[in-house]
């Protein structure tokens, strides 16, 4: 009888980086709110769309592809604010009666309150962990730190008119940022240089 012998082959799934269109759908999507925010624009009908689309399956598409590169940091970033969007636009179905007269009527602000507090304490960690990305990504996060700040006391009655408009720059910032962002990750990895600087990390944290 012939020996047998099995060998074991590992396989590398190369996809490309998903940074670019996670960034986009960020930057969309806060662009449009932050539209609304400040009175540019009105109601939410059209911003809707947006965070469903762009805010959620944009963010949910580079989460997948995140995970498929090991990126644990990535993926949980663009994971969690995918999911936020998709709470937000059902949010704002059930408050312009969508669903219906009895649940638009039975909204209380304060329970969205709690929603933004636990995205300002998961953000601030996501924010630590920023430090050793890229200078970019840091200002965005900062900014979105800034935003669920606003947004948390604004839900909660808590100066409610200056916190709103922090939030609403604060958005507006992100959307901005995050414009750049993608424009980097597309331009620099295209032309195989920095074509636009995404600035070093800080390395505080890590040994």
């Amino acid at each position: 009888m012939s020996a047998q012998t099995s060998s074991t082959q590992s396989v590398k799934w190369v996809t490309a980086d998903p940074s670019a269109i996670g960034l986009f759908g960020l930057a969309i999507v806060t662009l449009v709110a932050s539209s609304q925010k400040l009175e540019i624009t009105s109601g939410l009908s059209y911003v809707i769309p947006w965070a469903i689309f762009l805010g959620a399956f944009a963010q949910l598409f580079a989460c997948i592809q995140d995970a498929k590169h090991n990126n644990t940091f990535g993926m949980t970033a663009f994971g969690a604010y995918a999911f936020f969007w998709f709470g937000m636009a059902g949010s704002w179905l059930i408050k312009l009666g969508v669903f219906g007269t009895a649940l638009a009527k039975d909204v209380d602000p304060k329970q969205l309150g709690f929603v933004f507090l636990g995205y300002l304490i998961f953000t601030l960690f996501m924010t630590i962990g920023a430090t050793e990305t890229h200078k970019v990504l840091l200002i965005i996060f900062a900014l979105i730190d800034l935003l669920f700040l606003g947004l948390t006391f604004d839900s909660f009655g808590i100066a409610a008119e200056a916190f709103h408009r922090l939030a609403a720059f604060a958005e507006l910032g992100i959307g901005i940022v995050s414009l750049y962002g993608c424009g980097a990750s597309v331009l620099n990895v295209h032309f195989g240089r920095t074509f636009l600087p995404l600035g070093a990390p800080l390395r505080i944290f890590k040994k």
